[in-house]
């Protein structure tokens, strides 16, 4: 009698044992976050639509098709130069880092990122989106544009490729008096939220009345 209850107790023991699973972790594949390709000191020029549109010149370049949306990625840094058909230099644009979706044709730009065109005006900022389908720059963030004739900043900017025509809200800084008064203005041009002073209608002054008189 005084056997069983080891017996059993060694019978629990050992369908324990049996039962016991061992817990691991599912392997984890980074396939996904490998790059199909990756290229040191790049300095290259590419095309669009068969011309020579662009110069990229960056530390490293990793292009990965894997990820969704797929995108080539510039961790270190980019310099990219813009060219008319002429091959003529339009402009400039650099930033510390930089993603372009090939499929959705936009560039996302982080961090000190900088552009220069042909007429002078230069622009700074944190983060730029380039929409290489609708031909247009935009910013979500403090941006600063600098011209020959004035300094402007906000927290949205949109503009057309070339950076002649443009949109800054939420801005402040220097203003030519055209800029508040509506006057048409030379390219590039700018528009702001600060609101166009009213302007003041010449008086007019009319004839008094003659006075009446009392008829007989």
């Amino acid at each position: 009698m005084r056997r069983l209850p080891i017996a059993f107790a060694i019978a629990l023991f050992l369908v324990s044992c049996t039962e016991e699973k061992e817990h691991i972790a599912p392997a984890i594949h980074d396939r996904d976050s490998v790059s199909m390709m990756t290229t040191y000191g790049v300095n290259t020029l590419i095309s669009d639509s068969g011309v020579m549109k662009y110069r990229i010149v960056t530390e490293r370049w990793d292009v990965n098709v894997i990820k969704n949306p797929s995108r080539w990625e510039f961790m270190k840094g980019i310099f990219l130069e813009q060219f008319d058909n002429k091959f003529h230099v339009e402009g400039y644009i650099q930033a510390d880092t930089a993603w372009y979706y090939d499929v959705k044709r936009l560039w996302h730009l982080r961090g000190r990122v900088r552009i220069r065109n042909v007429n002078g005006l230069i622009f700074t900022s944190e983060e730029l989106f380039w929409d290489g389908i609708k031909h247009e720059l935009y910013s979500n963030v403090f941006s600063k544009v600098i011209t020959p004739e004035r300094t402007m900043q906000g927290t949205y900017f949109r503009s057309d490729e070339r950076m002649t025509h443009y949109l800054i809200t939420n801005s402040k800084g220097s203003f030519l008096p055209e800029d508040m008064t509506g006057e048409d203005k030379q390219e590039p041009t700018d528009t702001t939220s600060q609101p166009a002073l009213p302007t003041r209608q010449p008086a007019v002054r009319h004839a008094a009345s003659p006075k009446p008189t009392d008829t007989p």
